[in-house]
C-alpha cells in the first residue's frame, strides 16, 4: 500500500469510528431520557447530572472500528480486549455504585475487600481485563520458547495496564478522552496503526459531550479504549520498547495510590492548560 492510500485508509478508518460514536451517543441519548437510563445517571464532579452511558458508546464504537483496522493476525484480539474491558467496565459502572461497593475504590480498596471475605466489583473487572489481556496475548504471542512467554507476559501487561491508566484519569471531563485521542494519534503508523485509527475517530467524537458534560466515560468508555491502546502498544517490533512502556505504566499506577494526579495536572502549567481546554468553568 501506497503512503497515501495508507493515510486515506487511516482517515476513512477514523471517521467510520466518529460516526459509528454519533450514532451510539444519539441511542444513548435517547436511553438517558427513559427510566431503563436511571441506573447510568450520575452526579459528576461539580455536582452536574450526567450519565454514564456515553462509555458503553465509545466502548462500541472504538472495539468495532478496531477490528475493521486491525491486521488479520490482531481482529480477534483486538475484539477480546476492547469487548470484554467495556463489558466488565459496564458491571463495574453499575455494582459499584452500590453503598457497600463504597470504600472498594483504588488497588488498597480492592486488596481490603477481600482481606475481609468479598470480592468487589472492581476487583472482578481487574480480572476480567486480566483474562482479556491474556486471551490477546495468546491470539498475538510471536513465535515459541522463552521469547513467547515474555511477548505474552508484556501484552498481558500492557491491555490491562493501559486499560487500567485510562479509567484512573476519568475523574475531569474530557481528560480520558483526551489522553486516548492523543496515544492513538501518536501510534497511527506502522503495520498495526489502523487497529487505532477508528478509536482514534470516535474518541473524537465523544469528546465534544464528554467536555460539555452531558456524558462520561465511566469504567466502560475508558477501559475499552485504554485497552484497544494497550494492544497497539504491545504490536512494538522491540521488546526493550514494550517492556519499557509497561515499565512506564506499572510506575504511574503505583503513584495513583499516593499522588493524586488532578493536583499534579493543576500544578503543571502545560498539563492544566490542556486538561482545562474546552472544558466548562467548575
Amino acid at each position: 500500500m501506497t503512503p497515501r492510500l495508507h493515510t486515506r485508509s487511516r482517515a476513512g478508518l477514523a471517521l467510520a469510528g466518529a460516526a459509528t460514536a454519533r450514532a451510539a451517543l444519539a441511542a444513548a441519548t435517547a436511553l438517558a431520557a427513559s427510566d431503563r437510563g436511571r441506573p447510568w445517571a450520575r452526579t459528576n464532579y461539580a455536582g452536574r447530572p450526567v450519565t454514564l452511558l456515553g462509555g458503553p458508546a465509545l466502548a462500541v464504537a472504538a472495539t468495532a472500528t478496531g477490528v475493521l483496522g486491525a491486521p488479520a493476525g490482531w481482529r480477534a484480539a483486538t475484539a477480546v480486549a476492547g469487548g470484554v474491558s467495556g463489558l466488565v467496565g459496564d458491571y463495574d459502572d453499575l455494582a459499584g455504585a452500590r453503598p457497600e461497593q463504597a470504600r472498594d475504590k483504588g488497588l488498597g480498596g480492592h486488596l481490603r475487600a477481600l482481606r475481609a471475605g468479598r470480592v468487589s466489583a472492581g476487583a472482578v473487572k481487574v480480572a476480567g481485563i486480566g483474562a482479556a489481556g491474556a486471551v490477546a496475548a495468546w491470539l498475538t504471542t510471536r513465535g515459541r520458547g522463552p521469547g513467547a512467554l515474555t511477548d505474552a507476559v508484556l501484552t498481558t501487561g500492557l491491555v490491562a495496564g493501559t486499560a487500567n491508566l485510562l479509567n484512573l484519569l476519568d475523574l475531569r471531563p474530557g481528560r480520558a478522552a483526551k489522553a486516548g485521542v492523543l496515544t492513538a494519534a501518536a501510534t497511527l503508523g506502522g503495520p498495526t496503526g489502523g487497529l487505532v485509527a477508528g478509536p482514534l475517530g470516535a474518541g473524537l467524537a465523544v469528546l465534544p459531550d464528554d467536555l460539555g458534560e452531558r456524558v462520561m466515560l465511566g469504567d466502560s468508555g475508558a477501559n475499552a479504549l485504554g485497552a484497544l491502546l494497550g494492544l497497539r502498544l504491545a504490536a512494538a517490533p522491540s521488546t526493550g520498547r514494550r517492556a519499557g512502556l509497561l515499565a512506564g505504566v506499572v510506575a504511574l499506577t503505583l503513584a495513583s495510590e499516593k499522588v493524586s494526579f488532578t493536583s499534579v495536572i493543576d500544578a503543571t502549567p502545560g498539563l492544566r492548560d490542556l486538561d482545562r481546554l474546552g472544558r466548562r468553568p467548575s
